[in-house]
């Protein structure tokens, strides 16, 4: 019977991932040459049992796994998680509940309080409700699905009602857009070319407000403001472009997915000053909260809105009401407790703690912007202005050379950088998010990529 092994099974497991975990500060962070992709299996027929499950995953596909929860990965914009993040995820899937709907559990409420913590870590008030989804594509998805509504709104129609087809011409404007946007706007029916770019600040990702205010003709549009661009962290001035609303019509979405938690260190607060006015917010808490994937956050200040689009009518459902179940507010009619985790690190290491991390992590990126500035053979592409650093090679940095780079860093088995192009440029970006990560680490992660570069 599965309940007689149950005991063992939590053991072995708790002692192989207590191992990983201990192991990840020097481990190599990518796999090395000599691992490949097994052989696939059939579907076993008869089980091997735990002990045989666990034997066959940690010959055959754990070597494999990459270190991205250790303090060296600095590819995408990844997050470790906290002992007390990763005690809470284990929780999650030990209760097993579904916070979508409110009968016969308090886990929507515990959710309810995670979301009225982090609004108030961000700086939101009481007029931005929330609800936990999968990541920030997820969060961007929902906050342009309001964003849909409040323009067939505009036009007196209810496009959750008669379609998108209802709408129109749609116009989005944009200085520098998450590749999720796109992928947004065409989930909903919008069309990526419904996405306008506006022209960015000389050498920023910043979008240029006076060339937005000359693209606004007082019809209904959509915004989609940046507080921190992939490449450089780069701020769009919130600010300004809300004086642009109180003369044209747009919904402002604010892609914050994790340029927002500047707002926990008192010297880059600064950046995200105007949130609170967004219509529409997106989090990524696996990002800078440190807890596991997946896990963001949306936020708006149109939940009438949000329940028109997202409303579910079933028998065994409740209708929705003033404080409406999740059911109603996000496209899963069931999921995880996606909020344990984060309450679990919340409430274990405050806001104050969170706020160290953040702090560190920039610290450690502006420690190897001036590394990498006086480093030959090495070209910064941008001011070091939160927490990633973007270079490229300072001789011929063609597509293959950066790659070759890229390739030789990674061999290296110290750290893990992601490619991407800046301004035209192929180039690398270092991206610190990792609760773990400490100034030994930047020296190992320095080493490599002076090393992977030198003579390039």
């Amino acid at each position: 019977m599965l309940d007689d092994v149950l005991d063992d099974v939590l053991d072995a497991t708790t002692r192989y991932a207590a191992s990983i975990l201990a192991d990840l500060p020097t481990r190599p962070v990518v796999p090395g040459g000599d691992t490949t992709t097994p052989e696939p299996l059939a579907l076993p027929v008869t089980g091997m049992g735990f002990d045989g499950a666990l034997d066959l995953f940690t010959r055959r596909w754990a070597p494999g796994f990459s270190g991205s929860a250790g303090p060296r990965y600095l590819g995408f914009v990844t997050g470790g998680s906290t002992p007390a993040a990763i005690a809470g995820d284990w929780l999650a899937t030990a209760f097993d509940q579904n916070p979508a709907a409110s009968d016969g559990s308090s886990a929507p409420d515990l959710e309810r309080e995670t979301v009225r913590w982090l609004a108030s870590m961000f700086g939101l008030g009481d007029e931005h409700s929330g609800a936990f989804v999968s990541g920030a594509t997820m969060s961007n998805f929902v906050g342009l699905a309001l964003a849909r509504e409040w323009l067939g709104e505009q036009a007196g129609v209810s496009v959750a009602q008669a379609g998108v087809g209802a709408l129109g011409s749609v116009k989005v404007y944009s200085g520098a857009p998450h590749s999720s946007v796109y992928k947004a706007l065409s989930m909903l029916g919008l069309g990526r070319d419904s996405l306008r770019p506006v022209p960015t600040l000389p050498g920023r990702e910043a979008i240029d407000v006076s060339r937005l205010a000359a693209e606004l003709d007082g019809t209904p549009a959509v915004v989609v403001a940046n507080a921190g661009t992939v490449n450089t962290v780069d701020f769009d001035d919130l600010r300004a472009i809300l004086e642009l609303r109180a003369r044209n019509p747009f919904w402002l979405h604010v892609d914050a997915a994790f340029g927002g938690f500047a707002a926990l260190a008192p010297d880059h607060a600064h950046l995200v000053d105007g949130l609170n006015e967004a219509d529409s917010v997106c989090v990524d808490l696996h990002k800078w909260l440190n807890v596991p994937y997946d896990s963001a956050i949306q936020f708006t200040r149109r939940r009438d809105l949000q329940v028109d689009v997202f409303r579910n009518s079933a028998a065994y459902l409740g209708l929705p009401t003033g404080n409406p179940d999740f059911v109603h507010l996000t496209p899963e009619n069931s999921r995880r407790l996606r909020a344990l985790a984060a309450w679990f690190t919340l409430t274990a290491h405050g806001q104050d703690g969170h706020r160290r991390i953040v702090e560190r992590c920039v610290d450690l990126a502006r420690r190897l912007g001036d590394l990498l500035a006086d480093t030959p053979g090495v070209r910064l592409l941008a001011p070091v202005r939160l927490n990633v650093v973007c270079f490229t090679l300072a001789d011929s940095p063609t597509p293959e050379r950066v790659a070759e780079a890229a390739r030789r860093i990674a061999a290296h088995g110290e750290t893990f950088l992601t490619p991407t192009v800046y301004n035209g440029q192929p180039a690398l970006r270092a991206a610190f998010s990792n609760w773990r990560t400490r100034p030994a680490d930047l020296a190992a992660i320095y080493g490599a990529i002076a090393d992977a570069c030198d003579g390039l």
